[in-house]
């Protein structure tokens, strides 16, 4: 009786240790989101982290994708393959171009029946193929890739370069390899088929463990939309808006505010996902900062003011270009295209909206409509003042952007450009007068 309640015992404390034991599985599933792009990329990284705390069993990778960014998908790979965590790739359909270099960088590559893998050939915007800068670079990573796998390194190379033929693999000559179901197990580059996750955990004796599911969290859902090409150009078109507007207003307003939450939400969503470093934000600080040394001390507008606006400038592309070594030709053009376009749009839009902006009634609302005339016992020492100011012609001491000052009859007055910028020493002419506020325009 007494050996029968001690081994009772042992059991009801081993339990508990036997549950805690459990091993866990975390299943990455890529197949919902499709597109590879740098909000994948973020929740890849996550995945890997949260596993390798955990000492998981492994992570499961569910691929079913046509592509997507390059940038985004050597940012996957490297962090599967820093992993000490078990990697597994599910390929549940298909892992076309980026997808075959998420796979092959996983330690087990499993495919479901009449699945494809491969055509890895880069392309450009317009579904070109890339320059041969680009080609090559991706060709070492799918090699350096197979190398570290065990995988065989030339139909690595020809999902890449379809100078490549491998014999009996290649269906058509002149085109990327890529391997259905039954040539990726017979070539070694697929080690297992399963047609579901539950099948595949058996075949790793993992059939017992925990799963723990691993999606898009809201942070990353962010991310990946401020990310996208089309926001990105928006978010630079309202930042140069706000810019535009800042300066042809006088003192801090709604336009620099927008600049700065514009700016702020494409360099930082750029820095979090690593598509961008922080020289490129540095860069855009030297050259705002040069750009309000011109402004504010300088008189006229020259070499400090357009080495502002160069840097600036550079900094975005930079920033939208990524990983220097995916750099090209025609990816500086698209991208340059893009800020251009941005560009052309802000400077439209804040024309539009300072002639359009006093026609709204909510806009009006902000203005004092109401007069305090003589009429009703209202003097204003002024009036006889603005009424001699009005067509008194002088010059510009400074830039008028469009605020600076003007010498009339030898007195410095406070003024402000009506309508374009007025340079330096140009002759003006006063052609309202307010109190403060005198306008004036080039003569």
């Amino acid at each position: 009786m007494t050996r029968l309640s001690c081994i009772l015992l042992a059991a009801v404390l081993l339990h508990p240790m036997a549950a805690s034991c459990r091993q866990v599985v975390y299943h990455v599933n890529m197949k919902l989101e499709g597109m590879i792009d740098p909000g994948v990329a973020a929740l890849a990284e996550r995945a890997v982290r949260s596993a390798d705390q955990a000492k998981a069993a492994a992570i499961v990778f569910e691929i079913d994708t046509f592509g997507g960014r390059v940038d985004a998908a050597t940012v996957i790979r490297d962090a599967i393959l820093d992993a000490q965590t078990q990697t597994i790739a599910f390929v549940n359909k298909r892992a076309i171009s980026a997808g075959a270099l998420i796979a092959l960088a996983c330690d087990h590559v499993v495919m479901t029946q009449a699945a494809t893998m491969g055509a890895t050939t880069p392309v450009d915007l317009a579904g070109e193929k890339a320059s041969d800068k680009v080609t090559s670079y991706m060709r070492a990573e799918m090699r350096a890739t197979a190398e570290r796998t065990g995988r065989d390194v030339r139909i690595a190379e020809a999902m890449v370069d379809e100078r490549l033929e491998i014999p009996g693999l290649s269906a058509e000559a002149g085109r990327p390899a890529t391997l259905t179901t039954e040539q990726a197990l017979n070539y070694r580059m697929a080690d297992e088929s399963a047609e579901t996750l539950a099948e595949l955990l058996r075949i790793y004796d993992l059939q017992d463990a925990e799963v723990v599911e691993f999606e898009l969290n809201w942070a990353e859902h962010v991310l990946r939309f401020l990310t996208h090409p089309i926001v990105s150009s928006l978010l630079l078109a309202v930042a140069m808006f706000g810019l535009i507007t800042e300066v042809r207003t006088p003192g801090w307003g709604l336009g620099g505010t927008l600049a700065l939450i514009a700016l702020g939400l494409f360099f930082g969503s750029h820095l979090v996902l690593r598509l961008a470093e922080w020289h490129a934000l540095a860069l855009f600080v030297v050259g705002l900062g040069l750009l309000i040394v011109e402004i504010v001390a300088i008189p006229g507008f020259g070499l400090v003011g357009l080495a502002g606006i160069a840097l600036m400038l550079a900094s975005v592309v930079i920033t939208q270009l990524g990983d220097y070594r995916l750099w090209s030709v025609d990816q500086v053009a698209a991208v340059v295209g893009r800020l251009a376009v941005s560009m052309i749009a802000a400077i439209v839009a804040s024309l539009v909206l300072l002639r359009s902006l006093p026609r709204f009634a909510a806009f009006n609302r902000l203005i004092l409509h109401s007069q305090t005339s003589a009429a009703d016992g209202y003097t204003a020492s002024s009036t006889a003042r603005d009424e001699e100011l009005v067509g008194k012609r002088g010059i510009a001491l400074s830039f008028l952007r469009p605020s600076g000052v003007g010498l009339f009859d030898g007195q410095r007055l406070d003024v402000l450009a009506d309508g374009e910028f007025i340079p330096a020493q140009t002759p003006i002419e006063i052609v309202e007068a307010r109190g403060s506020r005198i306008l004036v325009k080039a003569v």
